[in-house]
């Protein structure tokens, strides 16, 4: 399967194929490290938007492949800030650069950066649009704790309204016949376009407030913070905000098995009561990110096929 030179934009350009294609490189990353297989190559990171995880992750990826690394973690100190457009941006880090990963607050931004460059583009989130690689580590990880992805009952729980990595993951499920639960406030709830999709393809999915009433249905419980950066109106976040916080009582009417995952940063919407169980899988999450990361690096830039 080729991916040579292929932007990663929104987990829609992808086949159920290719998806799993993904992940069994991440396998393969995760069991042989090639330390040497990005030697000659150069990633141009370029986070217009505030990242920890998703930065840290990508560069450390490329560094631990033999390649290195370029940009910036704040857009304050770059040509954007003399008014420079994104696209003129591109047009530039692409001289410089074999591969562009790029985190921006403007929905579309992503797609615009890859029209613009002739070197694979990889979006680490665009607004609260799409964020593809978290989907294919939040996949990776489901498929290693519950050692399957299809037939799953997965909650998600939260902001679901403006979170990126929610939309994407509920695409990606949808290719393997997941039961979704949406538990959240309706100002918080699932964009209509979302179950529209899950519609036409005939998946499952339930509506739902109150986590406790559905809790002992899930096989994963995918929790999200309230996103104050998202939100147009400030009272309405702090109307909403803490509106689920969840702890080892979760567990007296939980599936035994339950696994909880968690895109972080978390704020308190899980006590770190729960860190110590092994039901909490947010941290291992977290780390199966630099697996999907390589994979994703090495498949773009060719030297894996």
């Amino acid at each position: 399967m080729d991916f040579e030179n292929r932007d990663i934009i929104s987990i829609r350009d992808f086949s159920k194929e290719e998806l799993l294609y993904i992940l069994k490189i991440s396998k393969h990353m995760e069991e042989k490290p090639e330390p040497s297989l990005l030697n000659d190559k150069i990633m141009g990171s370029l986070f217009f938007e505030p990242s920890t995880r998703t930065r840290l992750s990508f560069e450390s990826a490329m560094e631990q492949l033999g390649g290195r690394v370029i940009g910036f973690a704040e857009s304050g100190v770059t040509s954007a800030k003399k008014g420079e457009n994104l696209f003129d941006t591109i047009k530039m880090v692409e001289q410089y650069a074999d591969v562009i990963v790029q985190r921006h607050p403007i929905e579309g931004s992503a797609r615009l950066a890859a029209e613009a460059s002739s070197k694979p583009v990889i979006n680490a989130g665009d607004g609260a649009n799409q964020h593809p690689t978290q989907t294919l580590l939040d996949l990776y990880t489901i498929l290693k704790e519950k050692g399957q992805l299809e037939n799953l009952n997965i909650g998600f729980c939260g902001d679901l309204k403006y979170g990126r990595t929610v939309h994407s993951l509920v695409i990606a499920l949808s290719y393997f016949n997941a039961k979704i639960f949406f538990i959240a406030p309706d100002q918080l709830q699932i964009p209509q376009e979302y179950l529209e999709d899950l519609d036409a393809k005939k998946i499952r999915y339930v509506l739902e407030k109150n986590l406790n009433k559905v809790s002992n249905e899930l096989d994963v419980l995918y929790m999200t913070r309230i996103q104050k950066e998202r939100f147009p109106d400030p009272l309405e976040y702090q109307r909403l905000k803490g509106v689920y916080q969840i702890g080892l009582k979760l567990l007296d009417h939980a599936k035994k098995d339950i696994k909880i995952m968690h895109p972080l940063p978390r704020v308190d919407e899980i006590k770190s009561e729960l860190d110590a169980t092994e039901n909490a899988v947010y941290f291992k999450q977290a780390g199966n990110g630099i697996y999907v990361r390589k994979a994703i690096l090495a498949l773009v830039l060719g030297k894996i096929k």
